[in-house]
């Protein structure tokens, strides 16, 4: 039987369900195409060096083993600028990451690469209870908070400091794009941030939509943290980098994203992990602001072109080939404004689909597994944590 025979036997709920997913799917072609306009227009302005250039302490807390991690930490250790640089990496145990920190002090003797051990707890958000933990052994007033993950060029410090220079500037932040290898999850990864959240997040921030702040660099000085209540007020927070940027606004100060973004090294071996990473994002972005993430749904034009395509409608088939067409314009746009390498086109199709499957699914629960952990969210976005295996 045909797919249009059985699609007439469906009630007419049925029917109109998939009227509104094959509209839902054209409005967000719609939406795709002005996502990559947007991308486009965000031009890089010409950065400017700082008049003076401080003593900087980059906090960099670690979990586990991750590969290529001196590579990274080299990059910090060598940036070209002129003040002193006081690196500090935090870790809760002697894991795999702290054992790459201490091969890489010997390799470039420099006493500016440091290292703390301390397992010290002081609320659910690990991440928050490292940072405090190093934050007794920076050494100077401008800070830079950096995931470990992070690829950055030689002048990241020195165009990062200029930005907070500037009057009624309390922070710094930067949007990044994802860098995969040679695994097929790790691909998946990076195109779910090269396609869906680097542009929605560029799109969003130049409407006025979102003021994000993210943990890729926040940069801020010693005094303007002691005022937001010092590191301490996020330690049961699920999205402690959002919530210091919002402190920092309500604080009266203003928070600039860049106009340059920052690598972000993605791990994922297997799909388990990759799902597990893209849910916790999902109900993240869900604890922040519910009612727009429920509007995203149209962000996932495919999918919903694919739904469309069950009512057997000659309609639903060109539009699912426009949003193709769309997505592929968009990845093309994100890779010429930023130089990115090539995209893994003939992926976008499934991590379409996964990242819609997440989307929905983020909405039934809210457990997310964050640093070998399980925690609920609670719905003023707080860690609660929880074993999940029993």
């Amino acid at each position: 039987m045909s797919i249009a025979g059985s699609m007439a036997e469906l009630s007419p709920v049925l029917l109109a369900l998939c009227g509104l997913c094959v509209a839902g799917a054209a409005v967000g072609c719609v939406l795709t195409l002005i996502e990559a306009a947007l991308v486009l227009g965000s031009a890089a302005k010409q950065r400017e060096d700082p008049a003076v250039e401080p003593a900087v302490t980059v906090l960099k807390p670690l979990h586990g083993a991750e590969p290529d991690l001196p590579a990274r930490l080299t990059a910090f250790c060598r940036q070209d600028y002129a003040g002193a640089v006081q690196i500090v990496c935090g870790a809760a145990d002697e894991a795999s990451s702290a054992a790459g920190v201490r091969a890489l002090q010997a390799e470039l003797s420099d006493q500016r690469l440091e290292l703390v051990i301390d397992p010290r707890a002081h609320g659910t958000n690990r991440k928050v209870s490292n940072l405090i933990n190093m934050l007794t052994r920076a050494r100077y007033d401008t800070l830079v908070l950096s995931d470990s993950d992070i690829v950055v060029g030689a002048d990241y410090l020195r165009a990062v400091v200029a930005l907070l220079a500037a009057p009624r500037v309390g922070a710094v932040s930067c949007l990044y794009y994802g860098i995969g290898d040679d695994g097929l999850w790790a691909r998946l990864s990076a195109l779910a941030i090269n396609s869906h959240f680097l542009p929605l997040a560029i799109a969003a921030t130049r409407l006025g939509l979102a003021k994000p702040c993210s943990g890729a660099t926040i940069a801020l000085r010693r005094s303007v943290l002691n005022h937001i209540g010092g590191l301490g007020a996020f330690a049961d927070v699920l999205a402690d980098d959002y919530a210091i940027g919002a402190a920092v606004r309500a604080a009266g100060y203003d928070v600039v994203i860049a106009p340059f973004v920052v690598g972000h090294r993605c791990f994922e071996e297997t799909a388990r992990q990759l799902v597990r990473h893209e849910m916790r994002v999902a109900r993240t972005i869900r604890a922040i602001d519910p009612i727009g993430y429920a509007g995203t749904i149209l962000t996932h034009p495919f999918p919903l072109a694919l739904l469309g395509l069950m009512s057997g409608s000659t309609a639903a088939a060109a539009i699912a080939a426009a949003v193709l067409a769309a997505r592929l314009t968009l990845c093309r746009c994100v890779e010429r404004r930023f130089g990115l390498q090539r995209q893994d086109y003939w992926l976008i199709p499934l991590q379409d689909v996964i990242a819609f499957v997440v989307y929905v699914a983020s909405f039934f629960g809210a457990t997310v597994h964050w640093r070998g952990s399980d925690y609920r969210v609670a719905a003023d976005g707080s860690l609660i944590g929880q074993d999940l295996r029993h």
